[in-house]
């Protein structure tokens, strides 16, 4: 690898690499974010980010619904609660548990919030994850609810890509780095151990060690009232897992299933979502079903598996959630959400209800209020043009009942000149792959209007409708036309779907995305250089590959964390977790395909490329930013036109803060449409 003349630009904190990034971000500063033109545009994005109207998510934790939220005066954000009739309100009272900024002044600190677990079935007692700039690394801290304080010499986990989990209230399970030999080849942990409350974290019992080469180590508690049940989990790749029951005696009891199938615990049941055919005792279970047995039934040796959901060439289950009594699927027929509960009768099996009152043509997304207390769900709907909404489904909810809505958020952009349509593709192996296009009303076909495409084509991950007021404003609103693209490699026809885009297949999903803006011309909707395409991490890789292998088709290009060099990819931080997706380039039958779809590699310096620009991030220590700093020299090296911007801050994510969101946002948007308007604003 010494052949690569900017293998400097790795060494992420170096002198030399960050005086690199200074310099490029104030050229693209100078050239895109200097007028007021872009002023205006990043204030009004960050207006919307620091609107009070926007629907404040809720976390119930014993009588009181938390919510984290960040605004204008609250920079990193501020932890607070409220009561349920409060929260109804249009404008609740909130009582602030935990200010951030107040803890960053005080501390000389850069904390971004990761989130808090607390402890059942007291809930006085939280383990909250806080993370410097953004990073996937974090700590772990001891707060008491009741004072509203740190807990003194309560539970402290040093920063690391890892967590802690409750036991008990004197026991926690904690995996992170426990110096030489305890991370993974991903960095993430590879050792799990029993930490008692008074006791050096050096004194922790282990409970479970992985493989180096193994992804990912963890164990919690299941706390549910009647079935307190302990849990290993080893990843040991991307949908490569093995759960194991602690039992009381402290042995280990692996829950035998494949690996490929995703295992969950609810109660009495053992959920099981097969990624691939799985026959057991005769009977073949088609990949992409939901299948339920009783746990301790299983344990046992017994086989007897009830099917809840069998996909179809158009249906599949995107999610599974429970309720004290219920199965809740979330179901995507043609990538249009569906809802269906399930409940267990004694005397008649599962009984199956849809739920009514849901959007066409949107996305809902739902969770249990409190799943180990109640039988309530929060419903979650959005589409393109429709501004969120949160529902609450009680358990009387039934047929032909709507769930009840408890806040709406306003329109934050003017949509009142747009529609939805969904089309279908025809792509070179001659598979049909969906989009869905968010164009102006009567649109002259004459394929000058610019278009915005989203892609992201990995992993399982489906791309659904949703309700965004950064592109509404940075796009819509401006009279262009948005398309969001369902490539394979995603989960929108089940795991077939995604497997069909895996490793040597990768091509698919680049030949897919590809087709849609082919698809786009020959609609007369946008031609070639008013096509503009967007995407970041695994999307970064996916529109780095039609920079390098499509450019004829796009006129502008946003890449952003991006993977881009996939030669070393698996070398840079969390990349070897990442293998079952790609691949390993140190083998030389995998490298043949790899290869095919490396942008760095792909890359000719002879080739004309449409304008780029690049963007990440120092804090990401996910996809490690030296991808990005190394196409774009190469890019810059070459003469081409690539404008390159690195948060300092941000993670994986971009972004430390709304205003770092909004300026980001700015950016690409200022970028790509003035580039497909050659600079008009």
């Amino acid at each position: 690898m010494s052949s690569d003349p900017y293998l400097w630009l790795e060494d992420v904190q170096g002198d030399k690499a960050l005086t690199w990034v200074r310099e490029r971000n104030q050229q693209t500063i100078s050239a895109l974010a200097s007028d007021e033109g872009f002023k205006a545009l990043q204030q009004g994005i960050l207006s919307i980010l620091d609107s009070d109207a926007r629907i404040p998510a809720v976390q119930k934790i014993g009588e009181h619904y938390y919510n984290f939220w960040k605004d204008k005066d609250h920079e990193r954000g501020i932890w607070r609660r409220t009561t349920l009739d409060e929260y109804r309100k249009p404008a609740p009272q909130w009582q602030t548990v935990l200010d951030l900024d107040a803890i960053n002044k005080a501390e000389s600190a850069a904390w971004v919030w990761h989130g808090a677990a607390c402890l059942r079935p007291e809930q006085d007692r939280c383990l909250i994850e806080l993370s410097p700039g953004g990073s996937d690394a974090s700590v772990t801290r001891e707060f008491d609810l009741l004072t509203m304080q740190w807990v003194p010499g309560g539970f402290q986990r040093p920063v690391a890509k890892g967590g802690l989990s409750w036991i008990d209230r004197d026991n926690v399970y904690v995996y992170s780095d426990f110096g030489a030999g305890s991370l993974t080849a991903s960095g993430y942990p590879r050792v799990v151990k029993r930490w008692a409350r008074g006791t050096p974290l050096g004194s922790a019992r282990t409970v479970y060690e992985g493989q180096t080469a193994d992804v990912y180590i963890a164990a919690y508690r299941d706390p549910t009232p009647g079935f307190v049940r302990d849990f290993v989990s080893r990843s040991v790749a991307f949908y490569n897992h093995e759960l194991f029951w602690l039992a009381p005696d402290g042995a280990l009891r692996k829950v035998e299933v494949p690996n490929s199938v995703t295992k969950t615990v609810h109660r009495e049941w053992l959920l099981l979502r097969p990624r691939e055919d799985w026959s057991v005792e005769g009977k073949t279970f088609k990949a992409g079903s939901l299948l339920a047995a009783r746990f301790d039934d299983f344990i046992r040796g017994e086989r007897k598996l009830q099917t809840l959901f069998e996909p179809t060439a158009k249906r599949s289950l995107s999610d599974v959630d429970a309720t004290t009594n219920q199965i809740v699927l979330t179901v995507l027929d043609d990538v249009k959400s569906r809802v269906e509960i399930l409940r267990s009768d004694t005397a008649q099996g599962w009984q199956r209800r849809d739920m009514e009152g849901l959007p066409r043509l949107g996305t809902v997304r739902v969770e249990a209020v409190d799943a180990m207390a109640s039988d309530d769900l929060w419903v979650h709907t959005a589409d393109f043009l429709t501004p969120p909404q949160l529902l609450l489904a009680g358990a009387g909810t039934g047929a032909g009942q709507a769930p009840q809505l408890i806040k709406s958020s306003p329109s934050f952009f003017d949509a009142s000149r747009h529609e939805v349509q969904q089309h279908f593709a025809t792509s070179q192996d001659g598979t049909r792959v969906p989009y869905f296009l968010v164009l102006p009303k009567g649109l002259a076909m004459d394929g000058t209007i610019p278009a915005l495409m989203n892609g992201y084509g990995g992993f399982e991950v489906s791309n659904t409708p949703g309700y965004s007021a950064g592109i509404g404003k940075g796009w819509l609103e401006r009279g262009g036309a948005y398309v969001l693209a369902n490539i394979r490699g995603g989960g929108e026809y089940g795991p077939a779907w995604h497997q069909a885009a895996l490793k040597a297949k990768r091509h698919r999903a680049y030949e897919d995305f590809a087709a849609i803006a082919q698809d786009l011309v020959a609609r007369k909707i946008s031609s070639p250089q008013r096509v503009a395409a967007m995407g970041g991490s695994n999307g970064g890789l996916l529109i780095g590959n039609m920079l390098t292998q499509y450019p004829q088709t796009f006129g502008a290009l946003s890449i952003e964390v991006p993977l881009l060099d996939m030669q070393r990819y698996h070398k840079l931080l969390a990349g070897a977790s990442w293998m079952a997706e790609y691949g390993d380039p140190d083998k030389p039958e995998e490298w043949s395909f790899i290869k095919t779809f490396s942008p760095y590699h792909l890359f000719d310096a002879t080739k004309t490329y449409p304008p780029t620009l690049i963007l990440t991030s120092t804090k990401d220590d996910r996809v490690h930013p030296g991808h990005a700093r190394k196409m774009a020299a190469k890019m810059m090296a070459a003469g081409k036109q690539v404008h390159y911007y690195e948060n300092i801050e941000g993670g994986h994510g971009g972004a430390a803060n709304n205003e770092q969101q909004a300026f980001m946002a700015a950016l690409r948007y200022r970028f790509l449409w003035g580039t497909l308007h050659r600079g008009a604003n």
